[in-house]
C-alpha cells in the first residue's frame, strides 16, 4: 500500500514548499503518476495545485492564500484532460486522426467544457501537465498487450531458464531486405534547395537472414528470392554447425517458420534445435530488429550503390563488421523493448 502524506499536519510554509516541489517535478518531466506515488499525494490534490499554478503562477501555491479568481480549468478538468491525452487516442473521441495535436486537444476542451483556448495556450497547458510532443512508436492494432506482457514476464524467462539448464544458446532470428534506393541521415546543402543523391536508376535489393544472441554473437546469410522452407533449413543447419551445444531460436510467426517442412527438420535434430515464437504483431520484441536498423542506418544507408553485387558486398561487409563488435550486439539487447532478453 502506498504511503500517503497527511497534508493537514504540514505548516502553511511547509505545504507551500511541498506544492512547489510537486510542480517542479512535473515540469522536469516526471509523470503525474510518479509524482503522486513519490510524494504520497492524491491525483485530485495534485491537479488542484496545477490549476492554482496555471491561474496565478508560483504565488498561487502559497498555502496562506484563500479564495481568489476561480480558474477556467480547475483540478477536475485538468485531471480529465490529462487522462484523455495519455490514455486515449483521438479516434476514441470520434476524430479521424491517430495523433494528439495542440489544435485537436483545444477542440476536445471546447467540446467537453465549452472553453476556447488558443493553440499556444494548449501547448503551454500540456507542458505544465508534464507532457511533451514525441514521435510515437508504432504498434499493430492486432497486437495483444496481454500476450506481450506474458511473453516478457513468464514465457521467455522459462525459455531462458531451460536453455541455461541444457547449456543451450538462445538466438533471436529474423529476415530483412534493403533496397538500392534506401538512404538515411542528412547532408549539408544551400537553404531552400533540397539536395539530390545520385544513384542507379534501376531498383534492386538484397535479402538477409540473421540470428543474434545476448552474448554478442551474430550468424547471418544472404539469399535470393523469397524466403522458403529450404532456405530456412539451410540457415538453421549452418546455425547448428556453428554452435557448440543446443540452439534455441526465437522467431516471429511467419508461415515459413511454422511450416510442416521446417517442423520436420527441427524434429530430425533430436532436440539439438528448438524453435519458439514471439507473440503476434510484436517485432519490437525481437532484438535482431536493432541489427537491421544498425546495418541500414550506419552503413548501407549512407553509401552510393553502384549495382546488385555492390549492394550485396556492402551488406555482407556490414554484418561481418558486426561480428567483430560483440558489445554492439549486446547493446541491442539493452534496448528498452528488448531488455527482457538481456540475460
Amino acid at each position: 500500500m502506498e504511503k500517503k502524506t497527511d497534508l493537514r499536519r504540514l505548516k502553511h510554509s511547509e505545504l507551500t514548499v511541498f506544492r512547489e516541489q510537486a510542480m517542479k517535478r512535473i515540469q522536469s518531466g516526471v509523470t503525474v503518476e510518479e509524482v503522486c506515488k513519490g510524494m504520497g499525494v492524491s491525483r485530485a490534490a495534485l491537479f488542484g495545485w496545477l490549476a492554482r499554478y496555471r491561474n496565478g503562477g508560483w504565488g498561487a501555491l502559497d498555502a496562506r492564500k484563500r479564495g481568489g479568481r476561480k480558474p477556467k480549468l480547475d483540478g477536475d478538468k485538468l485531471k480529465w484532460i490529462y487522462a484523455t491525452v495519455v490514455d486515449k487516442d483521438p479516434s476514441q473521441m470520434k476524430f479521424p486522426f491517430a495523433l494528439w495535436t495542440a489544435v485537436l486537444v483545444a477542440e476536445v476542451i471546447r467540446r467537453e467544457f465549452g472553453i476556447k483556448l488558443s493553440r499556444w495556450s494548449v501547448m503551454r497547458l500540456l507542458r505544465q501537465l508534464g507532457l511533451s510532443p514525441q514521435k510515437p512508436l508504432q504498434r499493430a492494432y492486432q497486437q495483444n498487450p496481454e500476450a506481450v506482457e506474458q511473453w516478457k514476464s513468464e514465457v521467455y524467462p522459462r525459455i531462458a531458464a531451460e536453455a541455461k539448464k541444457l547449456g543451450a544458446t538462445v538466438y533471436f532470428g529474423d529476415e530483412s531486405s534493403i533496397r538500392s534506393d534506401y538512404h538515411t541521415g542528412t547532408t549539408w546543402a544551400p537553404k531552400g534547395k533540397t539536395p539530390v543523391v545520385r544513384t542507379t536508376g534501376a531498383r534492386f535489393s538484397v535479402n538477409m537472414i540473421a540470428a543474434i544472441s545476448a552474448r554478442g554473437v551474430i550468424r547471418f546469410m544472404t539469399y535470393k528470392g523469397t524466403m522458403n522452407a529450404d532456405l530456412l533449413k539451410d540457415f538453421l543447419s549452418r546455425l547448428l554447425k556453428d554452435s557448440d551445444g543446443p540452439v534455441f531460436l526465437v522467431l516471429d510467426g511467419h508461415p515459413v517458420h511454422r511450416s510442416a517442412d521446417v517442423r520436420k527438420y527441427v524434429e530430425s535434430t533430436e532436440g539439438k534445435l528448438r524453435l519458439f515464437f514471439l507473440p503476434g504483431y510484436s517485432p519490437e520484441l525481437n532484438p535482431v530488429e536493432q541489427t537491421w536498423n544498425f546495418t541500414k542506418r550506419h552503413n548501407i544507408g549512407k553509401r552510393t550503390i553502384k549495382g546488385p553485387d555492390h549492394l550485396k558486398r556492402l551488406a555482407i561487409g556490414a554484418l561481418r563488421k558486426l561480428q567483430k563488435l560483440p558489445e554492439i550486439i549486446r547493446g541491442f539487447f539493452r534496448h528498452p523493448e528488448c531488455a527482457y532478453a538481456a540475460v
